[in-house]
Parts: structure tokens; C-alpha cells; sequence
């Protein structure tokens, strides 16, 4: 069984000074970029309400946030431990936490929300039916032509140590659904949780399950980051990091369609 992310206060505390910097040099801009989130801040078309299921203490709905001055956020969670810190540390005029049951969202109405996402969280829940409720109820809540990013651990790269995260154990092979140990490095002390496995093709499955159409799921390594006009972050190992040639992260975009 994975931690109770609902309600471990310490795990909340620990999760929050974990320095995510491979997730930041190549998830979270392939994320911005997908939702249309311009990174310049120069297009005015972009989304103008970005729903953050799982938002945690909300580092990702503060950096969507910066990443264009008229976006609105509303960041979701069931922790408010998790949510406690957000409100605490990652305060902003643009951006609204709250917290929530699972995958009740039944406060936004439908087809209310310009864009949405989901960083790291299919692989925090372990029951199938409840990711399918979850992506079923981000979907009722987008407008239609809007997008839903889904951001995870590779499966596929299992048991490499990247430069802030090792998912599972090397050399050994996992089933649908099964619980993998996590070791988070960037804090001072390693954080060990335990995540799920779910196959590349869940994603594919589940998003076109909901509803959303043209589903493109993709594993991206760092230059794909860097070609779309990621900022640079410096990784351990420089251009022989092991993100540079191993995916750490799959990246699953669907549309609501029209």
C-alpha cells in the first residue's frame, strides 16, 4: 500500500522541501507548453482558468502562474497538510487552493475551465476505477477544446537515478497497478514513498476513455525541453546526466473535443 497522502502531516513537510529539478528542467515546461502556456508571457490567447488537480503545496500552480500574467489558477488537493503549505508558502493573487474529496470537483461547473493538469498524481493512486473517476470529472469540468496534461514518472525508466528521483528498483519488472519504492534525492535527506506502476498505455486508455481526443502520450529526455525553449536548469552530470538519453517522465495530452 502507498503513504496517506490525505493526512500524514510530516510526509507533507518532507515532500515540500524536495527540490524537484529534473521535473523543472523538463516536465513542467513540457506541460506549460502543452496546455499554451507561453513561457514568454507574450501570447494573449493562452488559458484563462487552469485547473491543478493534485496541486500539492503548490510549486507548479505558483510557476503556471508566473508563467503568464493573466492566468488564473485553482489548485486542488485532498492533503491539507499539502494545501496548508501552499497557502503558507506559495501565496499568490492569481491562484486559489482548495481542497477537495477525491475526484468530487462538483464546486466548478461544466465546461468551466480553460485548461488543466495532473503533475504526479495517477501514479499516488492505486485503484484503476478511482484514475478513471478522476480524469472523467477533469473532463466534465473543461471547456470543450481544452486540454488536459498529465505529467508521471516514466514506466518505461524504471530504476534509473536520475539526478532528484529513482522509481523502483533496477532490473526488476512491475505489473498494472503494482506499489514501486520511491527515493526522492533532492532534500537534504532521501525521501523514500512508495508509488504505483501504471503502464504507458493506461494513459492513453484512460484519457481516451473520458472523452479526450487526439491523446498523445510521449516520453520526453532533456533536449526536447530545451528545443521547445525550456529554461536551462543545471543538472548533476551536465550534458552526461542521465535525463539527457533516459526519459524520467511521461507526458500524456488530451483534448476535449468540440
Amino acid at each position: 500500500m502507498g503513504q496517506n497522502w490525505s493526512s500524514d502531516a510530516e510526509l507533507a513537510t518532507d515532500f515540500n522541501a524536495y527540490d524537484d529539478l529534473t521535473e523543472q528542467a523538463i516536465g513542467f515546461p513540457l506541460v506549460f507548453r502543452a496546455l499554451g502556456l507561453d513561457p514568454s508571457g507574450l501570447d494573449p490567447a493562452g488559458p484563462g482558468h487552469l485547473l491543478d488537480y493534485g496541486c500539492g503545496p503548490g510549486r507548479v500552480s505558483l510557476l503556471a502562474a508566473q508563467a503568464h500574467p493573466a492566468l488564473r489558477v485553482t489548485g486542488v488537493d485532498i492533503s491539507p497538510h499539502m494545501l496548508g503549505i501552499a497557502a503558507e508558502r506559495r501565496t499568490h493573487e492569481r491562484v486559489h487552493y482548495r481542497r477537495i474529496d477525491s475526484a468530487d470537483l462538483s464546486f466548478l461547473p461544466d465546461d468551466s475551465v480553460d485548461a488543466a493538469m495532473s503533475c504526479f498524481v495517477f501514479i499516488n493512486i492505486g485503484d484503476l476505477e478511482t484514475v478513471r473517476e478522476v480524469t472523467a470529472e477533469v473532463f466534465r469540468v473543461l471547456r470543450p477544446g481544452a486540454r488536459y496534461a498529465v505529467l508521471d514518472s516514466n514506466p518505461e525508466t524504471v530504476g534509473i537515478r536520475f539526478a532528484t528521483f529513482r522509481t523502483g528498483e533496477p532490473g526488476r519488472r512491475y505489473a498494472a497497478g503494482e506499489t514501486r519504492r520511491v527515493q526522492l534525492f533532492g532534500s537534504a535527506d532521501t525521501l523514500e514513498i512508495e508509488d504505483y506502476h501504471w503502464p504507458l498505455d493506461v494513459y492513453r486508455d484512460v484519457l481516451s476513455g473520458a472523452g479526450f481526443a487526439g491523446v498523445d502520450v510521449r516520453t520526453p529526455v532533456l533536449a526536447d525541453a530545451l528545443a521547445l525553449g525550456a529554461p536551462v536548469v543545471p543538472l548533476p552530470g551536465g550534458d552526461a546526466a542521465p535525463e539527457a538519453t533516459h526519459a524520467p517522465m511521461v507526458l500524456a495530452v488530451g483534448t476535449k473535443p468540440v
